[in-house]
């Protein structure tokens, strides 16, 4: 038996084996074509699309027929039997069984099962229908069901006071105004019937009530469906009885209709008011004279000055800090929220969004409560939308939960800045002055049911959105510890009239601001911008007057005034500079390093101030830039050539056919190099603007330094996607750029070592460093022009005034330079073996260059020679001018190289000079005491000071201006890239301009053709 088992199950699992592959291979098979054949679409169908006879499927999401006897249910999903059929079996949903009732039980019982015989009429359902007043009765008390159904009176007599409920079903108690009024469940005149209450019409309550929707934005009042037949009724039976819930919906319509009231009409307001007047026996809520007992906290009161002490005399017993072991940095905001009718729903905080329509990731909703996080938030919500989701208003009164020293829990009252709120018809709340502010209590998001007119379940009218909320904090005046006054919350709505709400839509926002007074910074920054203003008048009168004898003009004329005012302008940018880099820096480091909340950043609001400091401190630098330009273009400068010729040679006579001897002409391509180089050196700059500019644009966008100048107490320099990004402070924006581009120009500063030309050529060079690294050699421009300037045997006369300027002795000591290589190598060589004399003007010096200081009557001298040299305003085209104008030209340009190398030697007694060092003050102050009457004055300057009618000795004035620049485009667009992109393109054209015209100045004062200057 064991065995035949055994192989019955054997031979059972070979047949399943085979079973299962074929199987297998029929899908294997089969499957392919359906899959190719299949479709994945079908019929769009919605449930009210369905007929009569039909229910929407809500598995095959489609119209499916009834059975017989059936048609829809009220939902649209199932099927019901018709009138006058009973149920023989429901299985859900669909599956039901119908059957026609006898003609003697023409009536169907209410659950539907059972037929019965009705006393009266049917209803539209096929169900047993009672007259007022009755109930229907069907079953005996132990549920069994009666042959015929009967219906019931209730006794309304004084022993029961009995009604009928609304379904008909049973006999209740009536409702106590109709027993306390007319002793009866019924409300005959002359007693009033509202809003399911009997009011008795000889009270000593307002009977004239106002049903009034009021819209003070659109200028619109109509009577609200919702106030037409709740207000009445809830205001009574908040008056007479006392009743909670009515007083709560009596306040709702108030703050429905913008917390507005007429003492001489009883609308919702007005009937709130009256009933809060005359309940003053009942007592306070928790002390506070606003809070009635019974009624809800709406108002703080209308009297005159009241909202000023409220804001900001008790601050709250509770600090904040951004640091340390006592961290505390989130705003504990929770709202006691309620129904529409009444109802109180439940406490709840205000994390979630629950106060903030736009949607958004509860992560970046949640940052609106951490304290020192400017917030700002906003966006476009459809009409549809706000329809759909509130159907009904919900009512909120926010507190601010805290924490005492006791560890015991409080909360603050938040009070609100209706700016819809009319006090006598006007808009008081918008009023610039706190003293005239009316500060309520109660808030809603959405209204989309006072604005029904005819029909609550109609599409309402006019909706009412909040559209603007905003919370702000203001922090106590010299707190040390964090304290605050009670936040305040700003709510402006807006008024909607619904035309076509498919096509309507609402901008909605909500922001969280924090402020302090700025009234002391702004005495501080006023006594700075005053004593540094001072100051910049000083050193302006200084320049002036220096300027004045640098001309040798004692006239004061128009032209002074002037010149006075372009110099206080460049020194007044100066002062806003160090007073906006100095303020940004303050704000930066004491909001973003401490611990215990101080300081709080100024609001947008607060910040014109500073940022119209930094726009004058632009125009004015880039008023001093120009001047600075305008100068540097119209130098005086020529070429001293010190070079003679070298014996003579035959040179051929034209038109004579003979020879005769002349002297060797002097080369002129030294020359040519020398202002070449002059050329090149124009607009070298002691830093790299390109470098200068990527490296801090490198800074702030990658590395992620802007950061540091977003509205939040984080320091971090980096954000992490999900996180909420607070708005830039433009204050924070300024300070974190202009430091970063004072840091990378003070690295890129150069560091030169300099070797002289007594050593080999291939040793001199100067080192630059760029940050913390080495980067390569680079020729120091302006030594190494010093140095060509001697080697080439050529001095540069530089006059930036009419009687001052600069020398720059390039008299080579060797006697001359235009020589060959073997002999240039060797008078290298014995001058770096000191083998010959010193470079320098006075013999055994090596000063080369010198500020120069020179008589009237010299300059005189140089002018004359002068007009002749630029009579035509510059050298013509050599091979196109004329013989006689070149002739003269040439002339004119010898006769010059003549005059100052004879000035130089002191050929000219009545026109010498004499050589001395600047006194301390004179340097300080940057003018000269000495006057230049009779001779001239020669000061040594191993500054290289020349330079400064170059772009390299002015290299402070244009980094402050590129750095203003910059500042000015970011504060504007709040855009890194475009002000690093425009800064870069203004630098260009600037220089640009510079080299153009001052090649051409070069030229013409030269007389150098412009076509060797490349």
């Amino acid at each position: 038996m064991a065995t035949g088992g055994r192989g019955a199950v054997v031979a059972m699992a070979a047949g399943s084996t085979l079973s299962s592959a074929s199987v297998t291979l029929f899908l294997l098979l089969v499957l392919p074509r359906v899959s190719q054949a299949q479709t994945f679409f079908f019929p769009f169908r919605q449930p009210e699309t369905c007929g009569h006879n039909q229910y929407f499927d809500i598995s095959a999401l489609s119209c499916v027929a009834c059975g017989s006897n059936q048609r829809q249910d009220a939902r649209g999903t199932s099927c019901v039997c018709l009138p006058g059929f009973q149920m023989i079996s429901n299985n859900g949903g669909p599956d039901i069984t119908c059957k026609k009732c006898p003609e003697h039980m023409k009536g169907v019982t209410e659950d539907g099962w059972n037929c019965i015989s009705c006393p009266g009429g049917l209803t539209a359902e096929g169900k047993c229908h009672c007259p007022t007043g009755h109930i229907l009765v069907e079953r005996n008390v132990n549920g069994t069901l009666l042959s015929q159904a009967t219906c019931e009176l209730c006794d309304e007599s004084e022993n029961s006071f009995t009604v009928a409920n609304a379904l008909g079903n049973r006999c209740v108690r009536c409702e106590p105004a109709f027993i306390n009024t007319s002793k009866s469940c019924a409300c005959s005149e002359p007693n009033i019937l509202t809003g399911g209450l009997c009011l008795s019409s000889t009270g000593n309550f307002p009977l004239r009530m106002i049903s009034t929707a009021r819209y003070g934005e659109l200028g619109i009042s109509f009577t609200s469906e919702w106030f037409a037949k709740y207000l009445q009724s809830s205001a009574a039976a908040c008056w007479m009885y006392g009743n909670l819930t009515s007083c709560q919906a009596l306040g709702n319509m108030c703050v429905m209709n913008m917390n507005c009231y007429d003492s001489s009409t009883f609308d919702a307001c007005g009937l709130f008011q009256f009933i809060f007047e005359n309940t003053a026996a009942l007592g306070t809520v928790h002390s506070v004279s606003f809070w009635r007992q019974n009624l809800p906290w709406l108002f703080y009161g209308d009297q005159l000055g009241l909202a000023p002490q409220i804001l900001s005399t008790t601050p709250l017993p509770t600090n904040f800090s951004f640091k340390g072991e006592n961290q505390s940095t989130k705003l504990k905001f929770v709202a006691a929220s309620y129904d529409v009718k009444g109802n109180f729903l439940k406490w709840q905080t205000l994390e979630g969004g629950i106060l903030q329509l736009c949607p958004d990731t509860e992560t970046r909703l949640n940052a609106a409560y951490s304290f020192g996080t400017t917030y700002q938030q906003s966006c476009e919500i459809p009409v549809p939308k706000i329809l759909t989701d509130f159907p009904t208003p919900t009512f909120y009164d926010v507190y601010l939960e805290y924490t005492d020293e006791n560890q015991h829990q409080y909360i603050w009252a938040v009070p609100v800045l209706n700016l819809n709120l009319q006090h006598k018809k006007m808009f008081v709340n918008k009023d610039s002055s706190s003293g005239k502010w009316l500060l309520t209590r109660r808030i809603f998001l959405v209204d989309t049911l006072s604005g029904r007119e005819n029909d609550l379940g109609s599409q309402p009218r006019l909706i009412r959105v909040a559209t603007q909320i905003s919370l702000s904090i203001h922090l106590v005046p010299n707190t040390k510890n964090g304290n605050i006054y009670p936040p305040l919350i700003t709510i402006a709505y807006r008024d909607i009239d619904i035309k076509d709400p498919s096509s309507q839509s609402v901008k909605v926002s909500f922001s969280v601001t924090y402020e302090m007074d700025q009234g002391e910074a702004h005495v501080q920054t006023d006594i700075a911008l005053g004593v540094l203003g001072g100051l910049a008048v000083l050193s302006s009168l200084l320049k002036t007057a220096g300027w004045k004898r640098r001309i040798g003009s004692p006239m004061i004329d128009l032209q002074t005034v002037a010149k006075f005012l372009v110099y206080y302008a460049g020194d007044l940018a100066n002062v806003f500079f160090i007073i906006t880099v100095g303020t940004g820096l303050y704000w930066l480091i004491f909001f973003k390093a401490q611990k215990s909340v101080s300081v709080l950043l100024p609001v947008p609001a607060q910040e014109k101030r500073f940022v119209t400091y930094v726009g004058c401190g632009f125009a004015l630098k880039a008023l001093q830039f120009l001047h600075k330009l305008i100068s540097q273009i119209t130098i005086d400068i020529f070429f001293i050539d010190w070079e003679r010729p070298k014996g003579k040679v035959l040179k051929a006579v034209e038109g004579e056919g003979g020879v005769r001897s002349a002297t060797v002409p002097v080369s002129i391509w030294r020359t040519y190099f020398v202002a070449n180089e002059w050329n090149e050196i124009q607009t070298v700059r002691k830093i790299n603007p390109l470098f200068q500019v990527l490296t801090v644009l490198f800074l702030l966008e990658v590395v992620g330094f802007k950061n540091l100048a977003l509205m939040d107490s984080s320091s971090s320099l980096s954000r992490s996607p999900p996180s909420y990004i607070a708005p830039y402070s433009r204050i924070l924006r300024y300070a974190v750029s202009s430091a970063l581009w004072l840091v990378i120009g003070l690295i890129q500063r150069k560091i030169v070592k300099t070797k002289s030309y007594r050593a080999p050529l291939q040793l001199h060079g100067s080192i630059v460093f760029f940050a913390v690294f080495y980067e390569r050699f680079i020729e120091d421009k302006i030594r190494q022009f010093v140095d060509l300037c001697c080697m080439s045997n050529i001095s540069v006369f530089l006059l930036s005034h009419r009687c001052f300027g600069y020398y720059i002795h390039g008299r080579s000591v060797h006697g001359h330079a235009d020589t060959n290589m073997e002999e240039m190598n060797m008078n290298l060589k014995r001058e770096a073996e000191n083998l010959c004399s010193q470079r320098g003007l006075v013999p055994n010096t090596d000063g080369q260059t010198f500020q120069i200081a020179i008589s009237s009557q010299m300059r005189q001298h140089y002018d004359r020679i002068h007009e002749t040299l630029t009579r035509k305003n510059g050298p013509a085209r050599l091979l196109s001018s004329s013989g006689s104008t070149f002739e003269q030209s040439v002339k004119a340009y010898h006769t010059m190289n003549k005059f100052l190398g004879s000035f130089i030697d002191h050929v000219h007694k009545e026109m010498d000079y004499f050589i001395k060092d600047k006194l301390l003050l004179e340097r300080i102050l940057g003018m000269e005491f000495m006057e230049p009457m009779e001779k001239s004055i020669f000061y040594n300057d191993e500054g290289y000071s020349f330079s400064s009618v170059l772009y390299y000795g002015n290299e402070a004035t244009l980094l402050i201006y590129d750095l203003m620049f910059f500042c000015v485009v970011d504060l504007a667009c709040q855009n890194f890239i475009l002000a690093a992109f425009l800064t870069y393109l203004q630098q260009e054209i600037f220089r640009f301009i510079r080299n153009a015209v001052g090649q051409k100045n070069l030229a013409s004062k030269t007389l150098v053709d412009q076509r060797f200057l490349i």
